[in-house]
């Protein structure tokens, strides 16, 4: 099983196209959203730049390579504050600097029974990275699918990004969930 750092570097490897993401948990505790979960549930102003803005970079500097950044995460509204953290201080933030982002919230649009319920990666249509967290949403490890079964991922996120729609959109539409009016 890989370890974040293991997984950074088998994309980092097989990505030079494509970057497409899965995501259908509720929470993610991950350590890379340092203490902005907490901050943005006490009420504090904005996320961590210093923390963030490397990772915006990262985003741009890919987009402007011609290399393209998606994801679709299934959830099942209302929010919770997690969902609504990761839409204010991370998806708004990251849809900027070019990543496409896309939301299937299954309280308002059925979920195609294509869809998986399972993160993961699909790395330029020819690997996966399977994701694997805890009931709490704690990343444990990735393992890598076998080539038989990247077909069964490509249905998934092609069902997927027809069934979502574009998070910029869902965001304006849904102004209820936001904590700080001025983001958009």
């Amino acid at each position: 099983m890989l370890d974040e750092e293991g997984l950074g570097s088998y994309i980092d490897e097989h990505y030079t196209r494509t970057l497409f993401r899965l995501e259908t948990l509720p929470q993610y505790l991950v350590d890379s959203d340092g203490e902005d979960y907490r901050r943005y549930v006490a009420g504090l102003p904005g996320p961590t730049m210093s923390r963030k803005q490397p990772w915006l970079d990262t985003l741009r500097t890919e987009r402007d390579r011609g290399l393209y950044q998606h994801r679709v995460h299934v959830w099942h509204g209302p929010l919770g504050d997690y969902l609504r953290y990761e839409c204010e201080w991370g998806y708004t933030y990251n849809a900027r600097a070019g990543e496409d982002i896309r939301v299937l919230d299954t309280a308002e649009r059925p979920k195609p029974a294509a869809i998986i319920n399972e993160d993961f990666w699909l790395i330029d249509d020819a690997h996966v990275a399977k994701m694997h967290y805890d009931p709490e949403g704690r990343f444990l490890g990735s393992t890598i699918g076998e080539p038989g079964e990247i077909q069964r991922y490509r249905d998934t996120r092609d069902a997927a990004w027809q069934a979502a729609v574009p998070f910029v959109d869902y965001w304006t539409d849904h102004r209820e969930y936001w904590r700080d009016p001025l983001v958009t």
